[in-house]
């Protein structure tokens, strides 16, 4: 019953637009009472840049042609048209910042209304440079539309570096799609190009490869907008778009901090402008640019409210993109649901708070400096749980400069500034303890929070942490090994310095980390949409290491299905990394059938029900091998476990290995006495008082939730201010 209220809700909040008023001084045997008055292009409460588009219906018995609309008092029905026998469109432009009020009433042969008829809805209205919801925004700040190019050997944005907010005027470019399968600039006064391709789009429509580009800016980001549109044409609307939005998200996220960005995840889609899609995605949809789920998803609304308002109602939206792409795309769907309808994660992660990168620094610091003639690489490795040792040079080392606040130091390479950031803003201890802070911690502030020094509060922990205790119990290392790496492991500092002691979480920190949805919540809106997770890469066994490890994606689907009981809305296919045919496109045309049949299915039943009822059969797990897909249930598993396992096996990682959950869902742990029944070795006297001297508050006990450890506190969360923030609804 529970699950039910949680799913009604996310529903509602899915798809509400704010508080309506219907039928308002009418009785309820009007039978004029029931018309509605809703807004299509974004939720009601969170509109931005002074239009929102709006629907009407109307009753059944009542004309349409009565009816009038009016923005505060002054009429605006000639902006509304009709798009069914009962229902009208509009966009109403002209809203003030701030709160404003549009009602719909039908006006009586007497030119006054009819009693009962009137309707209202309260529309609040944001600036176009934001923010939404996602609170103070971020200071300094530095625009990139000089840097910006608008589509491959195109123009720059701007000619010269801009002030903020960073805003330009709108423009629109095109392109065509060569013979030879790239894209160039496209004259639309000149005659087309010999080698201009032709394409099929999923409707059946054979139109020449142009593409529309649409540039700007909003919420300080530059956007664009891909589709298929012949200038030719253009009177005729865009009848190669097929009504579906793809959204694109880009990686990265060492380097994202002030900085507007010069790239976006990428429109220029073949697989899905091929097919008559559109596709969107914004500079502040990079993490590379931003590396702040918050601020992505409120990029991601304004952005769709403006491909709403301008191309007209989406039937839905598909999330799209790898690595940091697929993060965005999770945590999108998860808190802010609504945004996007499926998502088609690649080399994905559940988050970025979960700390492999973290440990994976530390253990690499310790064998360098502290182990020297103890450890081999190998058995280091099996302390890890990683399929090989380079992985701990990969997570631990570039990988981890996120959490840096001084990247300058040897060995960061300056990874986390964008040069565009003049160097004096800059953090550093002593000559600068007041500047700008590179971590993922204080460029995700106000989710955290400031501590008493005005650096941001961390869901940072190791303390009660067994590194290596399965490879303990498994004989693969020695008891000595075991108690030397977690006596010396220690932890890092606010400014990630190594320390002799372990790294305490800010109990502050760790609460919002769970209520706001920092660490993704398989009980948010993701258990409410059809994900396909694409591996994209499978790199656990490369020599090298890569910090996309096929862990995390089992990571993301353990967490819904310990909040639904089941996680049958999430497929998952492994291998397509090497397929001779395209699985991403594949992964797009499966993701619409799926969508098209949601759409589809008028009958009774919540949210989930017709999510998992509406998998297309087709629709199954499994793997590719040399192009061929092996349908089969994807688990955690190493060689020999199944066909596809042994094709791909997983590892496994740091937490996992100290006895850790597959969730990788606890930061900090909550603590258990030392009891010598969880291990395989028998301590003597001395060995048994240095663990209780390592562990003196008690090891790690990960059969219980971690410290702080709740559900969302609501799903469409407002930022109010540094640390602050409550449920929009």
């Amino acid at each position: 019953m529970k699950r039910q209220r949680h799913a009604a809700r996310a529903l509602l909040l899915a798809l509400g637009t704010g508080t309506l008023l219907i039928g308002c001084g009418g009785g309820s045997s009007d039978p004029v009472s029931n018309h509605s008055l809703q807004a299509i292009s974004t939720r009601a409460d969170m509109v931005s840049g002074g239009d929102v588009l709006l629907k009407l219906r109307v009753a059944t018995d009542v004309d349409p042609a009565s009816m009038v609309v009016d923005l505060d008092g002054t009429e605006v029905t000639s902006v509304f048209t009709s798009v069914g026998s009962q229902e009208l469109n509009g966009l109403v432009a002209g809203l003030k910042e701030g709160t404003n009020k549009i009602a719909a009433w039908q006006r009586g042969a007497d030119g006054r209304a009819v009693a009962g008829s009137r309707v209202e809805l309260t529309v609040t209205n944001h600036p176009i440079t934001g923010p939404v919801f996602s609170g103070p925004q971020e200071s300094p700040f530095y625009c990139q539309t000089h840097e910006f190019e608008l589509y491959n050997n195109g123009p720059m944005l701007t000619n010269a570096p801009i002030d903020l907010p960073c805003s330009v005027p709108t423009r629109v470019d095109y392109v065509y799609r060569t013979t030879g399968g790239a894209y160039a600039a496209y004259d639309p006064l000149a005659a087309p190009p010999v080698d201009l391709a032709q394409t099929v789009t999923n409707e059946g429509r054979s139109v020449p490869y142009v593409v529309r580009i649409e540039t700007g800016t909003v919420n300080r980001a530059i956007y664009q907008i891909a589709m298929l549109a012949d200038p030719a044409a253009a009177s005729a609307g865009y009848p190669a778009w097929n009504k579906r939005l793809v959204y694109a998200f880009g990686g990265g996220c060492s380097g994202g901090h002030y900085i507007q960005g010069s790239s976006t995840g990428g429109v220029l889609l073949d697989d899905a402008l091929a097919r008559g899609f559109a596709v969107a995605s914004a500079s502040l949809n990079v993490y590379r640019n931003n590396c702040n789920d918050v601020v992505s998803a409120e990029t991601a609304m304004m952005v769709k409210e403006k491909f709403i308002e301008t191309y007209g109602p989406v039937r839905y939206t598909i999330g799209w993109g790898s690595s940091a792409g697929g993060i965005q795309q999770i945590t999108t769907a998860s808190n802010y649901p609504g945004i996007l309808d499926g998502i088609i994660p690649r080399q994905s992660f559940p988050d970025l708070v979960q700390a492999t990168v973290v440990n994976s620094r530390l253990m690499l610091e310790y064998y360098n400096n502290h182990g020297a003639g103890l450890w081999t690489q190998e058995q280091m490795r099996l302390a890890s749980g990683f399929g090989t040792f380079g992985q701990l040079n990969s997570n631990g080392g570039s990988n981890a400069v996120r959490y840096e606040a001084v990247p300058t130091r040897p060995g960061w390479q300056n990874a986390a500034w964008a040069s565009v950031v003049p160097v004096g803003v800059r953090y550093d201890p002593v000559t600068n303890p007041t500047g700008a802070r590179p971590t993922f911690f204080d460029h995700n502030v106000n989710t955290y929070g400031k501590d008493a020094n005005g650096f941001a509060r961390r869901a940072l922990d190791n303390v009660g942490v067994q590194y290596g205790l399965v490879a303990l119990n498994a004989g693969q290392i020695t008891k000595e090994q075991f108690l030397d790496l977690n006596e010396k492991i220690g932890g890092v500092d606010i400014d990630f310095n190594f320390t002799a002691t372990r790294t305490v979480a800010d109990t502050m920190a760790l609460r919002a980390a769970y209520q706001t949805g920092k660490v993704t919540n398989g009980g948010g809106g993701l258990g409410l949409i059809p994900v396909l997770d694409v591996d994209g890469s499978y790199a656990d066994y490369a020599a090298n290491g890569n910090v996309h490890l096929k862990f995390q994606h089992f990571s993301v689907r353990e967490r819904v299905r310990k909040a639904n009981g089941d996680a049958d809305n999430y497929v998952m296919w492994s291998g397509a990394h090497g397929t001779s045919a395209s699985a991403v496109g594949q992964a797009l045309v499966a993701m619409d059938a799926w969508l098209a049949n949601i759409a589809n299915d008028s009958a009774a039943g919540g949210v989930r029900e017709k999510v998992i009822r509406n998998k297309p059969v087709s629709l199954k797990d499994g793997c590719y091998k040399d192009g061929a897909f092996i349908e089969e249930v994807q688990f955690k598993g190493l060689t020999g476990t199944s066909p596809c396992n042994t094709l791909y096996p997983t590892a496994s990682f740091p937490l996992e290995a100290a006895g850790g959950p597959l969730a990788n869902d606890i930061v900090k742990c909550q603590l258990k006495p030392v009891n010598l029944a969880d291990y395989n070795v028998t301590f003597d006297a001395l060995e048994l008082a240095r663990l209780n001297a390592i562990y003196p508050g008690g090891v790690c006990d990960w059969s219980k939730p971690g410290v702080e450890q709740t559900g969302l506190l609501a799903t469409w969360l407002r930022y109010t201010g540094i640390g602050t923030y409550q449920a929009a609804n």
